[in-house]
């Protein structure tokens, strides 16, 4: 099968269950080799996302609380602890065959944090990655949290970039279970909204050339 990567953009307030359908019938439709490789780029609606090693300790707001914002929490078999989603934050699946790009689990995390590296160096910020913490980071903030699956040798979940996001719901968790990290944005990095759309065109071309596609 030809090496490309299909984009599709979902849009944005898309729910979370609604997602992790789609990307497991793009994962099946993948390991059974009848579809091409796929980005999915999307805004979720609110949401609270708890990781295979996500403990309770890291949710902050009760249920209540959670509700007064309208913040959803979804158990999901990604990678990490707990994270957010929602409006502003620009989320990446990857519906991937590594044994076809030739890499394994570990390089294909951190050609997922160089493809946003390289993003974010577009429009002027420097970003790093920390080998003991996934992601990318700003300083001691998280700009990009990473968290993925990879089964029969398919890729599933991905990144989550803070473009324009509502930073406060931060404080209803402990991101990524780190006490001593914060969360930051493009857009309070650079003290202005950032147009969306000119961020899919980036992490998009940067992902084809990290992974190889045509």
């Amino acid at each position: 099968m030809e090496a490309k990567l299909e984009l599709r953009d979902l849009g944005t307030e898309v729910a979370y269950e609604a997602a992790t359908a789609l990307q497991e019938e793009l994962h099946t439709a993948r390991v059974a080799d009848t579809r091409h490789d796929i980005l999915l780029l999307l805004e979720h609606s609110p949401v609270y996302t708890l990781g295979r090693s996500a403990g309770t300790a890291n949710i902050i707001y009760t249920q209540e609380e959670r509700q007064q914002r309208g913040i959803e929490l979804y158990q999901t078999t990604r990678g990490g602890d707990v994270t957010y989603h929602g409006p502003g934050q620009l989320v990446g699946y990857p519906i991937i065959k590594l044994s076809d790009r030739g890499i394994g689990v570990a390089e294909y995390i951190m050609e997922l944090e160089e493809a946003i590296i390289a993003t974010l160096a577009d429009f002027g910020i420097s970003g790093t990655r920390d080998d003991r913490n996934r992601g990318v980071w700003v300083g001691d903030d998280k700009v990009a949290a990473i968290g993925i699956r990879v089964s029969r040798q398919v890729t599933m979940h991905g990144f989550a970039l803070n473009v324009n996001t509502k930073l406060d719901n931060y404080l209803g968790i402990v991101p990524c279970g780190l006490t001593t990290a914060g969360a930051t944005s493009m857009e309070a990095l650079l003290g202005h909204a950032v147009d969306m759309n000119k961020v899919k065109t980036s992490i998009y071309a940067h992902l084809k050339s990290v992974l190889n596609y045509t």
